[in-house]
């Protein structure tokens, strides 16, 4: 197996290079990951998010779930349907509330599941496979991805993207 790291820090320079990183990181999904996305209000992980789930096929208006807590999306990877669940949970007053919704039902090796604010629900949110850190710098973002686990490990190893090309 080739050497594979299980991080990556780069810059950003612009919302083009967070629609590039969505793009990228579509091609590289598998079903059962789970992708933690943290950073500040206007990060950009909701952007981040949209790219991905446009490039990985879906077509139509992509909102953040501030409200609703989740938005389910299913997509084609590789031939095959899989649900891809966007769960935003800033406005969650408890983590109760993440297993009184059902949600952790989600997490089921079938389906993609991508969270904002994982720290709302942390004592009860399953442990991710792909942390992303974004950062705004400048007028640009900095990103880091880390592997937790071998399916978030995989993932990287899949991910083609050279930044601000």
């Amino acid at each position: 197996m080739p050497n594979v790291t299980a991080h990556l820090h780069t810059h950003l320079h612009d919302e083009a290079g967070t629609a590039a990183l969505g793009a990228a990181l579509a091609r590289a999904l598998a079903p059962g990951l789970a992708i933690y996305l943290h950073g500040d209000l206007g990060a950009g992980k909701t952007a981040l998010t949209r790219a991905l789930l446009h490039a990985a096929g879906h077509v139509g208006h992509v909102k953040s779930p501030t409200y609703t807590l989740s938005e389910p999306y299913t997509v084609q990877l590789h031939g095959q349907a899989v649900n891809v669940i966007h769960f935003d949970l800033y406005r969650m007053g408890s983590p109760e509330e993440f297993l009184d919704a059902g949600f952790r039902e989600d997490f089921n090796g079938a389906n993609i599941c991508i969270v904002e604010w994982p720290e709302k629900a942390e004592p009860v949110l399953p442990p991710p496979d792909l942390h992303i850190h974004l950062t705004v710098s400048g007028a640009g973002r900095d990103v880091e991805l880390q592997a937790s686990s071998a399916l978030g490990l995989s993932c990287l190893e899949r991910l083609r993207f050279a930044p601000n090309l």
